[in-house]
């Protein structure tokens, strides 16, 4: 299976009639990194988790970028066993992505619907969310509503969680 490209999910994001904007820019690997990106792109920011829990279950959390994740916790507060972080190889295997480049988009590439998508519940509240177009060297804004109508494409569930108490 091949993954889709940056060209093939923006054209996707169109036939979905999803208003989108994208800003080229130096890669960035980290929330750190991006973070003078921010000020030029409105909207808010995320970080993107990519999890494997102890029962075998593949997760990706994305998050508001400055958002405190209590990696303790999580686990119970979205319903996995315990979690640790999905290895590059995975990663590029089920997602189509590097690390670094971890987005909700990627999903794109998980036709086997392997993928637990949980989404940090203040992203829905914002006017516009921003994520890489599975590549690090840019970043792509849509309304939260958007990302629904993209989820819904891809056959993944949208499950939320309150991260606001860390």
């Amino acid at each position: 299976m091949t993954s889709a490209t940056r060209a093939e999910l923006l054209r996707h994001l169109d036939s979905l009639g999803i208003e989108h904007d994208t800003v080229d820019h130096p890669a960035v690997f980290t929330v750190e990194e991006s973070r003078a990106l921010h000020e030029r792109m409105p909207g808010m920011h995320s970080k993107n988790l990519f999890f494997k829990d102890a029962g075998d279950r593949l997760w990706l959390l994305t998050a508001e970028a400055d958002r405190r994740v209590d990696l303790k916790t999580l686990h119970a507060r979205i319903g996995a066993k315990r979690l640790s972080f999905g290895k590059p190889d995975l990663l590029q295997a089920v997602l189509g992505v590097t690390p670094g480049s971890v987005t909700p988009f990627a999903l794109i590439n998980d036709r086997d619907r392997r993928v637990t998508f949980v989404l940090d519940a203040a992203m829905l509240r914002a006017e516009h969310v921003n994520f890489h177009p599975l590549e690090n060297t840019a970043t792509t804004r849509v309304t939260p509503a958007g990302l629904k109508a993209f989820l819904a494409s891809t056959g993944h569930a949208l499950h939320t969680v309150d991260l606001g108490d860390g």
